[in-house]
Formats: structure tokens, C-alpha cells, sequence
């Protein structure tokens, strides 16, 4: 527990941490990784040069501090970030290293204003929530099935759309794979030929739990920018019988197993792929719970899955399928297409009941929930979760 001057100390600060709070994660990540370069083989590069992983950390350093008095309101956050770090096989004895550096920055940025009394208080408090990581991804790594990371064998390759490649995966030392709920993600690591850093993606599963394989499902980028790097790698150069080291199955959102209420699944892009992995877990397993499965693409050509998507909700009792394209390469398809999804189209579509499962790019998703919001459905019904690091944005109604 935390002496109550130390926490008047941390809440007094929690002001010039939501002003400065980037600018201290920024300097803190430059001098962790000029004395731990180690680091860099766990960081995604994109991320940081994007800004991202800086921002998201400001945002959970300033919650921390707001909330230092009341810790269990961070659990849920705690959990989604440990998922996250279990994920990328983060060890215990990396916090102090993250602390010490943490520190560093805060009083840097601070300069005079960062007192002695003001760092002991950060550093006792860090030390606090850092050990709630801990145990928190302990429990996670031993309900895992294996630490860290493991080699598995691509044993097939498949084109789903001109820009989705999916990659079925089978571990190499004969096990089953652990059996895990729809929505999660493993994380990936690879070397690259010509880079001196290893490389981790997390992709979410796009299959159904089946015991014998993973199956992600990748999209390739327009270029060969930075943020390509991985994806086009894979696209390019890994084949059936490469061998991928891949993490256990994450992730907090999830399809809740055994549900009976009505779900939306609503996704744009290659958000396709969690969403798969929920609907085929009802129509196998659940055929008889109400689903709506919407999703968004530029057209017929890049959507991957949309024959899969049909013939699931051809199992269920009660499913629908709506896809929204931009523009229709072929018109004669058949079946129910959309033009844009907004916020009259949802309210045609969306049992006021259901619980939402959103997933696309940031901008795609800021609009679908917006617009859930404003047709009445309460915040406590709309799952959702971004691409990288959790951005912080505020939720109004369209």
C-alpha cells in the first residue's frame, strides 16, 4: 500500500502529466533504448517512429496518476496492456529498467521542478503498479500453455483477396495448439534478412478453434514503407514449411463463450479477421444465437472471406450478412450489399439488444461507434479494439 503522501504527491502531479506526459514517454523510450538497444528486438519500430507507442504510454502513465489512489479502476486496462506484454514474453526483471528510465525522463522534462520528494513518490508508485503487471502476466503466462515464444511450421499458404494472404501454422514439437477464444491474437516473431532487430506482429487468429492449427490471416500493404515491412515479408518470402516463432494466444476482446443476447459483428478492412473467427465460432457451436455479420471493403476484389461469411450464416438459425463496398466490381453478385455503413444503416440492421464487435482501421471504427452510440446503444455493449497500441479517443454520438 501507498502512504497517503505519496499518493497527495502522485495526484498533484497527474495536471503536467497529461501536458508533458508525450513529451516525457518520448524522451524516456530515446534513452531506454540508447542504453538497452536488447529492447528494440521487442518494440514494434513502426509504432514508435509513428508516435504511437509514446502516446499510448502517456495516456496510461497520466491514468496511473489520476488513479493512484484507486488502482482497481486501472485493472481493466492493466489486463489489456499484460495481454499485450505476455503476448511479447515481457520478463519481470525488464520493469526496473523501464523505471529507472521512466524516471529519468520525468525529471528531465521537469527539470527543477522535478524535486527529490516528487521522484521518490514516482518511484515508489512505479514500483507499486509495476508489480500488479507482474502478477497480473504471471497468472496469464501460466494459464498460456508455453512462455515466450515456440517454432511452428507454415503448412499452408492461401490467397484470400488481392490483398489478404492467410497462413496456417501447426507447432513443431507435435502438440496440439491450445484451444482459445474467438477474437484473440498470437503474436509473431521473425528475423528479417538485412535487419539487425527481430520484428513482432500480433495478428488475430481468423479461424475458429479447431486444435490442430492457427490460422492468420495478413494483409499486404500499398508499399514498402516501414509499416509494410513484416507484412509484405510475409506475403513475399515465407511458404509452406517455413518455420515461424508464434506466442500463445491473447486478448481481451472476445467473443463471450456460451452467449445467448444478439451480436453484431461490424468490421472494415482486414478487421474481417477477429470477426470470422466469432461467427464461425457461433455457426459450429451456436447456431441458434441471433447474428448480424457486417462488414465494409473498397470492393469484392480485396474482401477476403465473403463465401465463408455466406455459408456461416447459412448455418445459423438467425444470421444476416451485409457487406458495404465502396464501388461493385460485379454487380450480378447477389446477396445483401450496402453503400456506406452510417448511422441510418445501423439502426436498419442492429437489434437494440445485440452486443457490437467493432474492428477496422481508427477511423472506421470512430464512425461505427459514434453511431451505435447515437442509435441507443449503451457504451457497456460496444466492444472494440484498434490495431497497435490503445489510442485514446473520445466517444460522442453521430
Amino acid at each position: 500500500m501507498l502512504a497517503q503522501k505519496t499518493i497527495d504527491i502522485i495526484k498533484s502531479t497527474a495536471p503536467v502529466l497529461e501536458v508533458k506526459g508525450t513529451e516525457i514517454t518520448s524522451l524516456f523510450y530515446k534513452k531506454m533504448f540508447e542504453n538497452h538497444p536488447e529492447l528494440l528486438n521487442i518494440f514494434n519500430h513502426v509504432n514508435q517512429k509513428k508516435g504511437r507507442q509514446q502516446t499510448a504510454l502517456a495516456n496510461t502513465v497520466y491514468a496511473a496518476a489520476h488513479n493512484i489512489d484507486r488502482l482497481e479502476q486501472l485493472l481493466p486496462a492493466v489486463k489489456q496492456i499484460a495481454h499485450k506484454h505476455r503476448s511479447l514474453g515481457i520478463k519481470p526483471e525488464q520493469y526496473p529498467i523501464v523505471g529507472e528510465h521512466l524516471l529519468l525522463a520525468i525529471k528531465e522534462v521537469l527539470g527543477d521542478a522535478a524535486t527529490e520528494e516528487i521522484l521518490e513518490a514516482w518511484g515508489e508508485a512505479y514500483g507499486v503498479i509495476a508489480q500488479v503487471f507482474i502478477d497480473v502476466e504471471e497468472e496469464m503466462y501460466q494459464e498460456a500453455g508455453w512462455r515466450e515464444f515456440k517454432d511452428f511450421t507454415v503448412i499452408k499458404k492461401k490467397p484470400e483477396s488481392s490483398l489478404i494472404t492467410s497462413f496456417y501454422l501447426k507447432p513443431n514439437d507435435g502438440q496440439k495448439v491450445p484451444s482459445y477464444l474467438p477474437g484473440q491474437y498470437i503474436t509473431i516473431r521473425l528475423g528479417i534478412p538485412g535487419e539487425e532487430y527481430l520484428f513482432n506482429r500480433q495478428y488475430s487468429l481468423s479461424s475458429a478453434a479447431n486444435g490442430e492449427y492457427f490460422r492468420i490471416s495478413v494483409k499486404r500493404e500499398a508499399d514498402y514503407s516501414p509499416e509494410g515491412k513484416v507484412s509484405n515479408y510475409l506475403h513475399d518470402k515465407v511458404s509452406a514449411g517455413d518455420v515461424i516463432e508464434v506466442s500463445a494466444p491473447a486478448g481481451d476482446f472476445c467473443l463471450e463463450p456460451g452467449g445467448h443476447s444478439p451480436v453484431t459483428l461490424i468490421s472494415g478492412g482486414v478487421g474481417i479477421t477477429p470477426m470470422y473467427s466469432m461467427l464461425e465460432t457461433i455457426a459450429r457451436h451456436n447456431p441458434t444465437r441471433q447474428a448480424v455479420f457486417i462488414h465494409a471493403s473498397r470492393n469484392e476484389e480485396v474482401q477476403a472471406f465473403k463465401e465463408e461469411v455466406i455459408e456461416m450464416i447459412d448455418r445459423t438459425d438467425h444470421g444476416k450478412a451485409f457487406f458495404a463496398y465502396e464501388s461493385l466490381i460485379n454487380p450480378e453478385a447477389g446477396y445483401d450489399h450496402l453503400g456506406y455503413i452510417n448511422r441510418d444503416v445501423l439502426e436498419s440492421l442492429i437489434d437494440r439488444d445485440s452486443t457490437c464487435y467493432v474492428c477496422g482501421p481508427a477511423p472506421f471504427m470512430k464512425a461505427v461507434i459514434s453511431s451505435l452510440l447515437g442509435i441507443g446503444i449503451p457504451q457497456e455493449r460496444i466492444r472494440y479494439e484498434f490495431f497497435g497500441p490503445a489510442m485514446k479517443f473520445e466517444l460522442q454520438e453521430a
